[in-house]
């Protein structure tokens, strides 16, 4: 365990608007829309190029309270990025298509997203891939509003509803429009909000102001808290049980770091050394307990409920990748998910091999 001072020493790598963004995450006020960072207006000296000798790679997350991007932050709260030479700056983007964007547009270098986001962008002629592999599971929970809980029972129930999603485009969205085309209903049948991650999303459900949402840990046991009873969940692939029953796989690659080609044609290096800061906590996270854990992560994390925050962390553990390396298994699950909700890639030729590379996390 490393002395707080050190600790202390390591979060000042965080932006301040990202400590504030953390620490409203999980502190459940009320509060409206979340206040994320418009593609383009927070790139660092390091956006669009970073990675070469002395620069600083700038990392956009698809919302960084969420615990499917945990790996991201804790490894620089453990100072292994120093520990491979290089520089990050994590910036807070509240949703994965929002964290592409950036990226795309040059305001940050490397995504921590999504693995899906790679195909889409192959099926608009645009190279991205993802070079090390955080999760198995994608980690969501379609969750019903208490208003709805009576009459909202199955995915066909959502007809004409309002769900919530991260935002638009997301992981989340796709989830959506994956379990309406399954249930024989149209993509369009369920209308999507955005509602962030964090204390916005968990709000949004909480007070009615949409009819179901995509949730992801720790919200929805942060949801449950709020609420006093477990929240109605019709679909569930936080487990490899659920991940199984929905998308029929084992494996089903979500979370990881992704960048677009040239860029890491340019910087293999810095791709390397990102790759083997991920690699080096994942096995943190194997050889250590939800609490253990939870004591490395900013304390704005846990919502003043630490102890809560570390059951959901040793909870979360078992869907994680051991190793940072995809699977031909995997990527075609994910594949065959975007055929079926995304009509941009519908029976676009898509070429895998191209989508990903293992050659990084060796």
């Amino acid at each position: 365990m490393f002395s707080s001072a050190n600790r202390q020493g390591r979060r000042v790598f965080l932006a301040k608007p990202l400590a504030v963004v953390a620490g409203l995450a999980l502190a459940l006020s009320a509060c409206g829309a979340p206040q994320s960072a418009p593609p383009g207006q927070e790139g660092t000296a390091g956006g669009g190029g970073g990675g070469a000798s002395g620069e600083t790679v700038t990392i956009g997350i698809g919302g960084q309270t969420l615990l499917t991007y945990l790996p991201t932050t804790l490894a620089q709260e453990l100072g292994y990025y120093e520990e491979e030479g290089v520089k990050v700056d994590l910036q807070d983007l509240q949703g994965g298509s929002k964290a592409l964007t950036a990226m795309i547009g040059g305001s940050t270098d490397v995504t921590s997203g999504y693995y899906e986001h790679t195909i889409q962008m192959q099926a608009k002629k645009q190279a991205v891939k993802a070079f090390v592999n955080m999760n198995l599971s994608s980690g969501l929970a379609l969750v019903v509003a208490e208003k709805n809980k009576d009459s909202i029972k199955s995915v066909a129930d959502l007809k004409g509803k309002n769900v919530g999603v991260t935002s638009p485009g997301s992981s989340t969205d796709m989830f959506v429009k994956y379990l309406l085309s399954k249930n024989g209903m149209k993509l369009d049948d369920a209308a999507v909000s955005a509602i962030g991650a964090g204390s916005s999303a968990v709000a949004a459900v909480e007070q009615g102001q949409v009819d179901a949402a995509v949730m992801l840990e720790p919200d929805v046991t942060v949801l449950a808290k709020r609420l006093g009873t477990e929240p109605t969940i019709i679909q569930d692939v936080r487990t490899p049980e659920g991940l199984k029953e929905v998308f029929g796989t084992d494996a089903w690659p979500s979370s990881s770091l992704y960048a677009t080609s040239g860029w890491l044609e340019k910087n293999p290096e810095s791709a390397k050394k990102l790759a083997s800061a991920i690699k080096k906590t994942l096995q943190f996270i194997a050889d250590h307990s939800g609490e253990e854990i939870a004591a490395e992560m900013p304390e704005a994390f846990a919502g003043g409920d630490p102890e809560q925050y570390a059951k959901v962390i040793e909870e979360m553990k078992v869907a994680l990748s051991k190793d940072g390396a995809f699977t031909e298994e995997g990527v075609q699950a994910v594949l065959e998910t975007q055929r079926v909700a995304n009509p941009e890639v519908g029976e676009t030729e898509i070429k895998l091999e191209e989508t990903y590379t293992n050659e990084f996390v060796k």
